[in-house]
């Protein structure tokens, strides 16, 4: 079995070879070297035509070690028949038969011998025997201390004599065996047994030498190389030969699968690799300003909220070209994205849909996948808000638009984190539901860079109304240069983000930003010391903070704001 499996992969080789133009025979001789230079599609052809040469195979295998196991069979009903024949006729009382329990006991079909329980319209017609049947064995003495049989003695065969024994087989054949070299029914029970294991063995081989052909494709980094296509291509029909190969042999092989995984390991770390050195290099040149959206991509996002988390199909050429618009819809919100978000989204979808073709990856997969989302989040981090971009991409200034932009970004990939996991938890088993952890924790470290955005936004704010608000003197004529200067501050701080945030983003933040200019007015007031008694200073005041107030609820979305001006004034006591 060996050597014909060896025989038909070479076989296999050769044909193919024989067939691509390219391959000069003559000046690269070696097999394998003619092998490897064959690109993905002619060695994949090759692999699927061994395939099919070893089933072919193992059903010649196991046609032929069924007939060599129904001959085993044979023998042995017939050994027992015989037995119970002697066995009657030295009783003298033909009716009494069939009562005889051997020590095969366990290979008959509920009480019946095996020749009863096969198929009639499957075996030769055999003719009534005769009481006297030339199948009897000849008696003798017990086996003595010089016998070579087994302490069973049921051939009840002596060293001292050589004796013969013939049987009739169902097709008419005669069959003369030595009596000491016949096998006892406990040895032919064993063969019939053991012929399965031939089977199995057969399986293993056939396993075994499309492990080397893998492998020895695979020296060149050849299959680690392979796209996500062909790598799902290549497992689909590995696996597709692995359950038939289990389905007609009664068991499974396993190290062709355990090949395959590990070509899938080093698949999954260059996948990894080669999406996060893309991500690295794209947030690189991301100049963080708003893209616009082409519709391949709003066309993604609207399949993933029809529940497909998997790339769409391309559509043909010679369609009508849509034109790109400014914002991506999800959900019914708008997002304001960046180039590189729109292509992470893509990457995500990649991740998933590899996960889909090759299950046995799921969850390196998902370990990857956690690490490139961690990697998009600290790195915008340093690019944004550590002001790296500065030196990165020479920007010359990181914007209040660059912070909101940057903000709504991070909001859009917490939106798809729970989606993505709700993928990768249907693929795994339970008791790997542990690693879903790293879910909750880069949710956390998302939420929780927003809120730093957020923070530096208003801190932003509190450094302006420090210091302009330090040098506010209450004199006419109202409003004053400082309160204007603070309205005007206030109102480019609403163009920049009012297309970026959501509305109630924008109403909370400047919520926030009014909190820190009272909290400033208040400390200023204190020191000029006016206080709210009716007094010259105070209409000064109430006049600014009108005009103030008025300014701010003139902002969009901003009219019903509660900006309860009041707090500036310290409390009578």
């Amino acid at each position: 079995m060996i050597s014909a499996a060896k025989h038909i992969i070479k076989q296999c080789v050769i044909s193919t070879i024989s067939q691509i133009e390219e391959i000069d025979t003559e000046i690269v001789v070696k097999l394998a070297d003619q092998m490897r230079l064959m690109n993905f599609h002619q060695w994949f052809e090759l692999l699927k035509c061994i395939f099919a040469n070893f089933l072919f195979f193992l059903k010649r295998v196991k046609a032929t070690l069924s007939v060599v196991r129904s001959v085993v069979l044979l023998v042995l009903d017939r050994n027992q028949k015989t037995k119970v024949l002697e066995g009657t006729l030295a009783e003298g009382s033909p009716g009494k038969s069939f009562n005889t329990v051997t020590e095969v006991g366990y290979l008959t079909h509920e009480g019946m011998f095996i020749s009863d329980a096969f198929n009639e319209g499957e075996q030769p017609s055999v003719g009534p025997e005769p009481r006297n049947q030339r199948t009897s064995y000849q008696s003798s003495e017990p086996c003595g201390s010089d016998s070579t049989s087994e302490q069973e003695c049921t051939t009840e065969s002596s060293s001292s004599k050589e004796q013969t024994s013939s049987s009739v087989t169902p097709g008419g054949v005669e069959i003369t065996i030595n009596e000491d070299m016949k096998l006892t029914d406990l040895e032919l029970g064993r063969i019939a047994n053991n012929i399965q294991e031939l089977l199995y063995n057969a399986s293993d081989v056939c396993h075994d030498r499309c492990v080397k052909f893998l492998m020895s494709r695979a020296k060149d980094g050849f299959l680690e190389k392979l796209n996500s296509s062909e790598f799902v291509a290549l497992s689909r029909s590995v696996e597709i030969f692995v359950k038939d190969t289990e389905e007609l042999c009664g068991r499974r092989s396993m190290s062709l699968r355990g090949a395959l995984q590990s070509q899938a390991n080093r698949f999954v770390n260059r996948f990894h690799e080669e999406r996060k050195t893309k991500l690295s290099l794209l947030l690189d040149n991301e100049r963080w300003k708003q893209a616009e959206v082409p519709a391949e991509f709003q066309d993604l996002v609207n399949s993933i909220a029809d529940g497909r988390i998997s790339l769409p199909e391309k559509k043909p050429t010679g369609t009508e070209e849509r034109k790109p618009t400014d914002y991506l819809i999800v959900d019914g919100q708008k997002y304001a994205v960046v180039g590189t978000v729109l292509l992470l989204i893509r990457i995500f979808l990649e991740y998933c849909q590899c996960v889909d073709d090759i299950p046995s990856i799921t969850t390196d997969m998902l370990i990857r996948l956690s690490d490139l989302i961690k990697q998009f989040n600290s790195r915008s981090c340093q690019l944004v808000l550590g002001a790296g971009a500065l030196q990165v991409v020479g920007l010359k200034t990181i914007t209040t638009k660059n912070l909101a932009l940057a903000s709504r970004c991070l909001q859009l990939i917490v939106h798809y984190i729970p989606i993505i996991r709700a993928h990768f938890e249907a693929r795994l088993q339970p008791k790997q539901y542990s690693i879903l952890r790293h879910f909750d924790h880069i949710t956390k470290d998302y939420n929780d860079h927003i809120a730093e955005i957020s923070a530096k936004l208003v801190a932003i704010m509190d450094s302006l109304f420090e210091k302009v608000l330090s040098k506010y003197e209450v004199k006419a004529p109202m409003p004053s240069t400082c309160f204007r200067n603070v309205c005007k501050q206030m109102t480019k701080m609403h163009e920049a983000i009012f297309d970026l945030l959501p509305e109630e983003q924008t109403q909370m933040l400047f919520l926030r930003i009014n909190a820190s200019f009272k909290l400033h007015l208040k400390r200023q007031l204190a020191r000029l010391n006016v206080v709210n008694d009716g007094g010259p200073q105070h209409g000064l005041v109430m006049a600014d903070v009108a005009f103030y107030t008025g300014n701010i609820q003139a902002l969009k979305t901003l009219e019903n704001l509660d900006l309860n001006m009041a707090e500036i004034w310290e409390q009578k006591r």
